[in-house]
């Protein structure tokens, strides 16, 4: 029998999920997939790790976040020749008082319910398949691995607004998102990069949500989302960093409730917003509309600015790694973003940024620039197993 750690990243409309089995001393991605339309017609689909379609099944009508964990955990229970060892989670918020990976018991669980008006859009997703999977094998032990963990180590003044204490005192304060991407880009810096991991690194996330961090000897130190995954980079469909005042506006002025500021700036903007075309980085980079080369300027405009405030947070820069869908994909915003920081001495070499990298600067460059595929599914089944070992 293998033993086999299943990880879980719910969303509002999907469940995604990979299954990693221990091996020797390593583990090894054997499936992966997602059911997706969790809120309409409902679909599964599971790949092998080489991405092989290998189990496949539509529903009509939606199933929800509650059948669709159960189907999941009938489907690999059921799986012959494994044994499922340990269920590791992404949630994304863990307050103040989660700075690393926490096995889940009925405590736990109510305290992360707690932090669901920290993040409403995210957490109950988060928190729907946990709550399945206690009631129905409470044998089998869960662990949540936490968005928000990894930039615990900011300097305190790094991590505070400047509001008075009656406000802050109901948790508001820099969080800072994509904890597990960057986490899994530090520990994997000492392998391309020695200067790199010990020194002043800014790590471009850019996907359909987007941000930065800066490391100083792999810790955080400095990120560009602060209380909600809003902040920082004009993204998908999120704004980024925006006036306060225009929130005002747009209730007192514009007539628009809570709500629906609250779908603006979550869903009607960032590159789709400006393009009017799509989020998409590859559609907006295949489009002849004017407006689309707009939006991808606007995100160049504001990766460069994020860079000189990140670079002088960490006190210098040595290296600067792009990583996620669009860091990973896009030859032409990598480019784009690398012209925009020659002041800071990167030199970047086309030939190798047209092949992906991994290194993309010249050998001359007073800044190392790398292409580090990430992987936020493996550093919670690392997790998931870490802890469950103990």
């Amino acid at each position: 029998m293998t033993d086999s750690i299943l990880v879980l990243n719910a969303g509002s409309s999907s469940l995604k999920f990979s299954v990693f089995a221990r091996e020797a001393d390593a583990l090894r991605l054997r499936s992966h997939g997602q059911i997706e339309g969790l809120t309409t017609d409902s679909h599964f689909v599971a790949h092998d790790a080489d991405g092989a379609v290998v189990a496949e099944r539509s529903f009509s009508g939606a199933i929800g976040h509650e059948r669709a964990t159960g189907f999941l955990l009938d489907h690999y229970l059921d799986t012959p020749g494994t044994t499922l060892r340990a269920v590791g989670h992404r949630v994304v918020h863990g307050g103040t008082e989660y700075a690393a990976p926490v096995r889940l018991d009925a405590g736990v669980i109510h305290a992360l319910e707690a932090l669901i008006p920290l993040a409403p859009l995210h957490q109950p997703h988060n928190l729907a398949p946990i709550r399945v999977l206690h009631e129905r094998v409470p044998d089998i032990p869960q662990v949540a691995c936490f968005d928000t963990a990894f930039h615990r180590t900011q300097p305190e003044i790094a991590q505070a607004f400047a509001l008075p204490p009656k406000i802050e005192r109901h948790g508001v304060h820099r969080y800072g998102f994509h904890g597990l991407s960057y986490e899994f880009i530090a520990r994997r810096l000492p392998e391309v990069d020695a200067v790199a991991a010990r020194g002043r690194t800014v790590v471009l996330h850019l996907g359909n949500g987007a941000s930065m961090c800066a490391l100083v000897g792999g810790r955080s130190v400095a990120t560009t989302m602060g209380f909600t995954a809003l902040e920082g980079l004009p993204m998908g469909t999120r704004c980024g960093s925006l006036d306060p005042g225009v929130v005002l506006f747009m209730q007192q002025q514009l007539g628009l409730s809570v709500s629906e500021v609250e779908h603006v700036l979550y869903h009607e903007s960032g590159l789709l917003g400006v393009s009017g075309v799509s989020s998409d980085m590859r559609s907006l980079e295949s489009s002849d509309d004017p407006r689309a080369k707009r939006a991808i300027d606007l995100l160049v405009y504001r990766i460069g600015r994020e860079l000189g405030s990140l670079a002088a947070a960490a006190g210098g820069l040595d290296a600067i790694v792009f990583t996620a869908g669009i860091g990973e994909n896009s030859a032409r915003l990598r480019e784009a973003v690398c012209r925009q920081a020659r002041w800071i001495g990167v030199e970047l070499d086309p030939a190798a940024n047209a092949r992906q990298g991994p290194r993309i600067s010249t050998d001359g460059s007073g800044v190392g620039v790398w292409v580090i595929p990430t992987d936020e599914e493996r550093m919670i089944a690392q997790h998931t197993d870490d802890l469950v070992a103990t």
